[in-house]
């Protein structure tokens, strides 16, 4: 006898739900199964956006570190701005960290602390978007949300058998999720969605033989089941170029803040020129290649004498650069100049 629909959505909770109580990962951030605890919303709402383009090992050991310095949305409303962004730095998309001192300090002002329970209203605040706006929905407050990160839409791609090419097969990703949601424990059914696309349903030799949803899997057996997703072809990304000026005195290194708007907007840096299309004339002394999401970036580093007039700064002991909280880009750089200079 086939299954009917009904059917499948009510065994596709059930099987789903039973699988991560017996195989739930064990985050910091995560409340595990079967525990009478309650989410707390701020460590669920900051844990979401620091996993936003962030892998969780990354993640684990920045989120340890803010909770114990920050342990509440008071705390965080309450820090320094630099101190955030110096405490962020290597986790990368910094506009996350002066988005997340703008919601916590609205969480506050405008919320008494208490994060709203509901996602149009968690999607009001500064820097909540749409997915987690539903992650802290579901995870915190038990709402029946329909929760889809890359790992979900791995997962629904392959299972709904979905091959219209990302981004637009969200959705249809999403129609598919939807009526699968429980009432019952829909945070749980979330991560376990979540969890089940980072440890089984990989990108790459998904363990199929032992996935709980397997029995109506569309797109097990296939011979192209890494193929799903089907994602867009990616568009190269123009590269850009800029000189960064590594300025030395008595152990000390010259550094400059970059301008609140814009890249790295806020952050501790080696002072330098724009970035544009042309390379700089110098050779310099080392240079690096860095990613951004919409160009890459060649940056050379260049001997320099004297601070730069035009540039406000100060003098950082060199011995201590891991304090400053520089971003990737320019610890690539500090790395490489030891390396040379060791």
């Amino acid at each position: 006898m086939s299954v009917q629909p009904s059917d499948v959505v009510e065994s596709v909770a059930y099987r789903l739900l039973d699988w991560y109580d017996r195989s739930a990962r064990d985050l910091p951030w995560r409340v595990p199964p079967g525990s009478e605890a309650i989410p707390d919303p701020y460590r669920v709402w900051l844990a979401e956006v620091m996993l936003q383009q962030t892998t969780v090992a990354a993640v684990a050991g920045y989120f340890r570190s803010f909770t114990k310095r920050w342990p509440s949305v008071f705390d965080l409303a309450a820090a320094d701005d630099a101190d955030v962004m110096a405490a962020w730095a290597g986790l990368g998309y910094y506009a996350r960290a002066r988005n997340l001192l703008a919601c916590a300090r609205a969480v506050v002002r405008d919320h008494g602390g208490l994060f709203p329970d509901e996602e149009a209203r968690l999607r009001a605040l500064p820097g909540i978007g749409d997915y987690t706006a539903a992650s802290v929905a579901a995870i915190a407050f038990g709402r029946p949300s329909v929760v889809i990160d890359a790992n979900i839409e791995r997962v629904m791609a392959r299972h709904r058998l979905i091959e219209t090419p990302l981004p637009a097969a969200k959705r249809e990703i999403r129609a598919a999720l939807a009526p699968l949601v429980p009432e019952a424990r829909p945070g749980d059914f979330a991560q376990a969605l979540m969890d089940l696309g980072a440890t089984i349903c990989t990108p790459r030799a998904p363990a199929c033989a032992i996935c709980p949803l397997m029995a109506d899997c569309r797109a097990r057996g296939r011979g192209d089941i890494e193929r799903l997703p089907v994602k867009a072809p990616k568009k190269a990304k123009p590269l850009r170029h800029g000189v960064a000026y590594w300025i030395e005195e008595k152990g000390r290194l010259w550094l400059v803040r970059r301008p609140e708007k814009g890249m790295l907007g806020g952050m501790r840096a080696l002072p330098g020129s724009e970035w544009t299309d042309t390379p700089p004339p110098e050779s310099g002394v080392v240079h690096v290649d860095h990613s951004f999401t919409h160009f890459d970036l060649r940056l050379t580093l260049v001997r320099s004498k004297s601070p730069l007039a035009a540039a406000e700064g100060e003098w950082w002991p060199i011995s201590d650069l891991d304090a400053a909280g520089l971003p990737t880009l320019y610890r690539k750089l500090v790395d490489k100049m030891r390396e040379i200079t060791a």
